[in-house]
């Protein structure tokens, strides 16, 4: 693990000088920050970055994303702090993940500060949205058939417990998994997902496996309840972008400054 992080932050440097950029977060997402990654998943590195206060003047603006590395171990792309604190208004859940991951690259005292900014701007509708359809995709296009791949029961339930969080919590759920697991379960869920883990030791990514009867269960009547609550919810969104523009303008004005 030691070499691959040295290689991603070898990775990070090489952006900012080549892009001419300064990251101000960098993290992993995907399965391995979930916590429940195979041997062989890739690393998906997702940064922030800004760039010199002159390129947001400029009537040409370039592009609010960086993609710079796709192969079968390394997936590296980044957004542009502008669009990032765009996405935060809307209350993208993705991104609120992002600042939450619990496998750091790098990251700044500017990053702090937004991410303070940011928890005025979650929308518990737009995280119970993203939640169930990322679920409900999983369950409809993986999880109908006579046998599944384990890995991708863990892609159903993940988001449908990070929905009872914010149900009740009402704040970003945790990012790891195994910080879900830590609210009240079903007796007989949580040893079926316990026992599922245990499987998934054992199995490869893309084996076939059968069905485990009640994991699918809770997934089909938790996704329908969770689209039940989506639908009601009212409106949530902080329409109020002062404190997004206050931040903004004090991080640009820092590479004015630098």
């Amino acid at each position: 693990m030691k070499d691959i992080e040295t290689k991603i932050r070898e990775k990070l440097d090489e952006i900012e000088e080549k892009e001419g950029v300064r990251i101000l977060h960098a993290i992993e997402s995907g399965s391995r920050a979930w916590g429940f990654a195979s041997p062989d998943s890739d690393y998906d590195v997702r940064f922030v970055y800004v760039r010199p206060e002159a390129d947001y003047l400029r009537l040409d603006e370039p592009r609010d994303v960086i993609e710079w590395q796709l192969d079968e171990v390394l997936d590296i792309n980044g957004w542009d702090l502008k669009k990032a604190l765009k996405q935060f208004a809307k209350g993208n859940a993705t991104l609120f993940e992002w600042s939450g991951s619990p496998i750091v690259y790098r990251t700044t005292e500017d990053w702090k500060k937004i991410t303070e900014v940011s928890r005025q701007y979650f929308s518990e509708k737009s995280a119970v949205c993203h939640y169930y359809g990322t679920a409900n995709s999983t369950l409809q296009e993986y999880l109908t058939g006579d046998t599944v791949r384990y890995k991708k029961y863990l892609y159903a339930l993940r988001p449908l417990l990070a929905a009872q969080y914010i149900e009740k919590y009402h704040e970003a759920p945790p990012v790891l998994f195994e910080s879900l697991l830590k609210m009240d379960l079903a007796q007989e869920l949580r040893a079926a997902i316990e026992d599922l883990l245990e499987k998934k030791k054992q199995t490869t990514e893309r084996e076939e496996n059968p069905q485990m009867p009640v994991i699918r269960a809770f997934i089909r009547l938790e996704a329908a309840r969770q689209k039940e609550i989506a639908d009601h919810m009212e409106d949530d969104h902080n329409k109020d972008w002062t404190a997004l523009n206050r931040v903004f303008r004090e991080v640009i004005a820092t590479e004015r400054a630098d």
